[in-house]
This record gives structure tokens, C-alpha cells and sequence, in this order.
């Protein structure tokens, strides 16, 4: 009789306790959720984390809150929700360096990348190449030329040793079959002080971080790596028309801890779906080239599976063909 007592007891507990767990999926969410930025603040993907953040807030009642952990690749901030409880009240908004070429290069970034969940894609845009206003060209063809007249003369600036700002010029680099020097610095705002001043030659990042000095015609943009439909990349041809396959976007998508049951994941999938369609949202960050773009957990899975293997073949000629400037 104990014994059985003991099982029903057992088979409650267990009741009770999946009862209450699917009552808090059922009704996710029912407490602040943290939207982790692996990006210091004022940067792209942090203001895309604010203004969508503000969104879910509005639409679930329940206030999500951005939390900035710069720095490390994206490693801590990835650890951050990789080992937060598998609940969905801690998220990340990775860039796509985060997930896609970083992984490539370090186990640390593969193994926080692997205890992360893909919810959706958030956003997407172009990179544009842009070069000081000291370099006498005003085409991509006219820097490849260029390049070539100055073997190992040269140079480009990123955000730092395996980001997308590094690894998408050194697959021009190997494409076009130019030596050029790469100079990593600890963020593209660093960069842009010495491309305006001449002494880094050129850079490739997002539009919304390298507008001002366009504007100011303190730099010249030569092309885009991706169709756009804003105001700002009017008239930007695309790199591809000069150098063949250099076609891809630079994108943030939102993530959950691995493990995440899956009927938050789709709550959470259903909420940025309607978010992300908000036409006053997308108007403004349309402005900078930025385009809203909502997706399933499987096409995010399936664009980071594609940019890996680009990002893989920018990586080798990294390693094997080009000089780096440390």
C-alpha cells in the first residue's frame, strides 16, 4: 500500500508540475523578458533591439528590456542566454558574424553558437564598400585596378579579425585576385576615424553605421553586396556586377536557449511576425537601408547553414592569401 501510495504520489507531483508548465507556455509571457545585444549601445543592432523590443512590449503587455554585453566576439552575450534557463524570458539578438563566420574561426564561438536557438529573422540590409576620399577611384573596378597598380599598398579596416566587415573584403580580395592589407580595430566606429583621415583605405559595413561620412562626402561608397530598397542606397550599384558572387546581406535574427519548449518558440515567432509588419517601424529603417524581415526558425537555421559556407571560403583565403596588419 505505501509503495503505491508512493507511485500516485509521484504520478501527482508530475501532473501538477506539467500542469503548470504548460499553463506558463500557454501564457507566455507573464514577466519581463530580456532581449541581450551582444553590441555595445548606439549601434545598429542595438537600435533595431530597442525599437522592436518596444513593439513586443506594446504588444504582449510585458516589458521586454535590451541588455548590452559588447565585446568577446559576441561570446559573453551568447553564453548569457546560452546558459539562461531554457524559458524563453532571455533572448539574443545576434548580428549574422555572431552565428555564421565566428563559429568558423574559434571553438569558444561555436560552442556558445551551439546552445542557441533560432526564433526568426529580424532584419536584413546591405553592406556597402566604401573608400577615403585620398583614393583616386570612384568605381569598384576602378579600386580593383587600383589594387592591382599597388600590390600590398592597399589596406582596409574592420571591426575586428573574423566579423563580416573582414572576412566580406577578403573574399574580394581573393575574387578580384588583389593583395590588400587588413587592418583590424576593436569596432567600426574606430575605423572610420582613420578612413576619413586617409589612413585606412577602405571598409565594407552597413550602410547605417557609415552614412554621416558619406553624407559629408568625407568618403566615396562604390557598391552594395545586396539589392536595397532604401533612400540612402539609391544610385549604389551593386558589387556584383563587378566582382561575380559577391552577392549577400548582413542580417540580426532572434534567438532563445537551446532547449526553449516550442510552444514559446512559436508565441515568440508569432509576436515578431506582427511587429515586424509595423509600417511606421519599417518606414524608418527603411530610410538607412535596413528592411524588416520576419522569418521561420527553419529559413533562419537555413541562411546562417548558407552564409557559413561563404564565409568558409572567405576564411581560407584569409588564412592562406592575404597579410594582416596587427
Amino acid at each position: 500500500m505505501k509503495f503505491k501510495a508512493l507511485i500516485s504520489s509521484i504520478a501527482l507531483g508530475a501532473t501538477v508540475a506539467f500542469s503548470v508548465s504548460a499553463h506558463a507556455e500557454e501564457g507566455y509571457p507573464t514577466r519581463p523578458v530580456t532581449i541581450v545585444v551582444p553590441f555595445a549601445a548606439g549601434g545598429p543592432v542595438d537600435f533595431v533591439a530597442r525599437e522592436v523590443g518596444a513593439l513586443l512590449s506594446k504588444e504582449t503587455g510585458q516589458t521586454f528590456v535590451v541588455q548590452n554585453v559588447g565585446g568577446g566576439h559576441g561570446i559573453p552575450a551568447m553564453n548569457r542566454v546560452g546558459r539562461a534557463p531554457s524559458d524563453g524570458y532571455t533572448l539574443l539578438l545576434a548580428g549574422a558574424s555572431n552565428v555564421t563566420d565566428q563559429p568558423l574561426a574559434t571553438d569558444a564561438s561555436r560552442e556558445a553558437a551551439s546552445l542557441l536557438e533560432p526564433v526568426s529573422l529580424v532584419a536584413t540590409s546591405p553592406q556597402v564598400l566604401v573608400v577615403s576620399s585620398t583614393l583616386p577611384v570612384t568605381t569598384t573596378g576602378e579600386f580593383i585596378d587600383y589594387a592591382k597598380k599597388n600590390p600590398g599598398v592597399v589596406n582596409f579596416g574592420s571591426a575586428g579579425v573574423g566579423t563580416i566587415s573582414h572576412l566580406g573584403l577578403e573574399l574580394l580580395a581573393s575574387r578580384s585576385n588583389v593583395d590588400v592589407v587588413h587592418v583590424p580595430y576593436k569596432g567600426t566606429s574606430l575605423v572610420t576615424q582613420d578612413l576619413r583621415s586617409g589612413a585606412v583605405h577602405a571598409l565594407l559595413t552597413s550602410m547605417p553605421s557609415i552614412k554621416p561620412l558619406i553624407d559629408a562626402n568625407a568618403i566615396r561608397a562604390l557598391g552594395l553586396t545586396s539589392d536595397s530598397v532604401g533612400k540612402d542606397t539609391e544610385g549604389i550599384p551593386k558589387l556584383a556586377t563587378a566582382v561575380p558572387g559577391m552577392e549577400y546581406a548582413t542580417w540580426y535574427g532572434m534567438y532563445v536557449t537551446k532547449g526553449t519548449p516550442a510552444p514559446v518558440v512559436e508565441k515568440l515567432n508569432g509576436f515578431l511576425r506582427k511587429v515586424l509588419d509595423d509600417e511606421q517601424l519599417k518606414a524608418k529603417l527603411l530610410e538607412t537601408g535596413t528592411q524588416l524581415t520576419a522569418s521561420s526558425p527553419a529559413e533562419l537555421q537555413a541562411r546562417v547553414d548558407r552564409d557559413s559556407k561563404l564565409w568558409t571560403e572567405a576564411v581560407g583565403a584569409s588564412q592562406l592569401k592575404h597579410k594582416t596588419n596587427s
